[in-house]
């Protein structure tokens, strides 16, 4: 599903700010793996997500999603097959529009607008039924405006948002890091829902080892703009928070001091 192959990231080129975010990184995923990334500040696990939606281009190497090459594609041109769910709760949604307006936003992305009428019955119907999924009281609220939701009710939604229409690729960077621990938790086991249930190929950026650790089939440890450690299937089962950080220390020959990462 996706091909990543030899990228590269150098950001203040030449100058005495010159920042190699990103150095000869592949990465390929099959169509429904679930893959978290960790790494401490620095590490490049932003800005790879960033290469991939296109909100950076790369300056060396290829992307390959679903058999497209999107490297030299725009992020506006890229939407069409990438959904992405931010740290931030209030990015994502339009806070002065209504819930239903939102989600037929999401529902028709990639298509050509025209005069019929906005959201018909069939629609709303649908809209209900993937809201009373989420567990967060909003299947009776279509035409509350966003703005007035909480934060954990509006990641929630753009989590919808952003599956309700399949995408190729589904990107979530660090989106529960804005939420308090048991919100987190509820929109954590939200993603799971609907990434499983719908087979939506995924990466989770993630400072939290044990989120890193519980969900996903797949996990790798970025540092240095490098991928350093990648483990899947039972290996990532048996996995300890202990497991990542003895193995930073082997591999980086020094001590990870990431509060977020230790203490997450």
């Amino acid at each position: 599903m996706l091909k990543v192959e030899n990228i590269s990231k150098v950001f203040n080129k030449d100058t005495v700010n010159e920042k190699k975010a990103i150095t000869n990184l592949n990465l390929h995923l099959n169509e429904g793996d679930f893959l978290t990334i960790i790494g401490s500040n620095g590490a490049g696990k932003s800005t790879l997500l960033n290469c991939i939606a296109g909100t950076y281009q790369i300056d060396d190497g290829s992307i390959v999603l679903d058999g497209n090459d999107i490297t030299k594609l725009k992020q506006f041109e890229r939407a069409k097959y990438i959904a992405r769910v931010f740290q931030d709760p209030l990015l994502g949604t339009a806070a002065d529009m209504e819930i239903q307006e939102n989600l037929s936003l999401a529902l028709h992305r990639g298509e050509k607008r025209n005069l019929r009428y906005g959201i018909t019955n069939k629609e709303k119907e649908l809209f209900k039924q993937n809201l009373s999924l989420l567990n967060l009281h909003l299947e009776d609220r279509l035409t509350s405006k966003v703005g007035l939701l909480s934060g954990g009710q509006r990641q929630g939604l753009t989590l919808l948002m952003a599956t309700i229409k399949k995408p190729s690729l589904l990107l979530l960077d660090e989106h529960t890091a804005a939420l308090d621990p048991i919100t987190a938790r509820n929109v954590l086991e939200i993603t799971d829902k609907l990434v499983n249930e719908n087979h939506i190929t995924t990466i989770m950026v993630t400072h939290n080892m044990q989120d890193a650790i519980d969900y996903g089939n797949r996990l790798i440890m970025m540092n240095d703009g490098k991928i350093i450690f990648d483990i899947s299937g039972e290996q990532k089962k048996k996995l300890k928070k202990e497991d990542l950080i003895n193995k930073f220390a082997q591999i980086t020959n020094s001590e990870l001091n990431n509060d977020a990462m230790l203490l997450g």
